[in-house]
């Protein structure tokens, strides 16, 4: 028979059964838990093998120095990454600058924070007439885009260039506010993808990135590069969280291992003087 010595040492080893179970599975679960946490999802735009190569680096460097493992989410649609970090199907994304983001906020009740810098693809002033900005004549005729955000971006980069002056605080701007001119110059507003095409007929255009190779536009036309300063701020690129993850360990991590002397060198080394990074860079 059972002594009551016995019995009590026998419910004191189930007991303590029990509770190294229990501790077993609500530590062991809260570990694999926060392994999991350091998993994070990027969404980036039409993925290319330069774009392949850069994440692949700045992966392997946040898996080793931070112990975050990198992924990829590629996207189609524009509209679609910040959609995705808001909702929580991604953590990061990577395509943006600070003017879409202001936009698409706006329109979508915010809910996406920027929280690093990437690089900005500098615009430029080209002409087939002219080979150096100060042969730029008096009167001469110089085409934009007339969207209201390429517009702006274009006529700040004609203010960086000395050839017009820019109603003072304002963001967006427009022809109206253009104040003064140093040679009387004259801006045609035309649609983005036409200001390239219409460059036989002006005497120089700035034209947007993307439609400036179809236009067989290059170094040897562009006579003016967007500077990287406070004017050309909400045209850097950005990695983005949404709203309250500012602070995320993981996500900062992501960002420091993106903006590596590493990243620099790829960046010059895929595309040249067409992006530059601004993650250093004093605004």
């Amino acid at each position: 028979m059972m002594t009551k010595k016995s019995r009590n040492i026998i419910i004191g080893v189930i007991a303590a059964i029990i509770i190294i179970a229990v501790g077993w599975f609500s530590f062991g679960k809260k570990s694999g838990d926060q392994k999991s946490n350091h998993v994070v999802t990027v969404g980036i735009v039409s993925e290319t093998k330069p774009k392949q190569v850069i994440w692949n680096k700045a992966a392997k460097l946040a898996k080793e120095k931070y112990g975050v493992t990198i992924k990829i989410k590629n996207f189609t649609d524009y509209n679609q990454p910040n959609k995705a970090v808001k909702s929580g199907d991604i953590d990061l994304n990577s395509f943006q600058h600070y003017a879409f983001l202001k936009a698409w906020n706006k329109a979508n009740h915010g809910g996406v924070v920027a929280i690093g810098r990437t690089e900005i693809n500098p615009i430029r002033l080209y002409s087939k007439k002219y080979h150096k900005l100060s042969d730029i004549p008096k009167g001469a005729t110089i085409a934009v885009p007339n969207d209201a955000s390429n517009e702006s971006r274009a006529l700040f980069v004609l203010k960086n260039a000395g050839l017009i002056k820019l109603r003072k605080g304002k963001i967006l701007v427009s022809a109206a506010d253009v104040i003064k001119t140093s040679k009387n110059i004259k801006v045609k507003e035309v649609s983005a993808d036409q200001c390239g095409r219409v460059i036989n007929s002006v005497d120089a255009a700035v034209v947007n990135n993307d439609f400036a190779g179809p236009a067989g536009l290059g170094k040897k036309q562009t006579i003016f590069v967007e500077p990287v300063n406070k004017d050309s701020l909400q045209w850097v690129n950005i990695i983005c969280a949404k709203k309250g993850q500012e602070k995320n360990k993981d996500y900062q991590a992501v960002v420091k291992a993106y903006q590596t002397a590493e990243t620099k060198r790829l960046d010059k080394k895929f595309y040249g003087d067409m992006t530059k990074p601004a993650w250093d860079v004093k605004f």
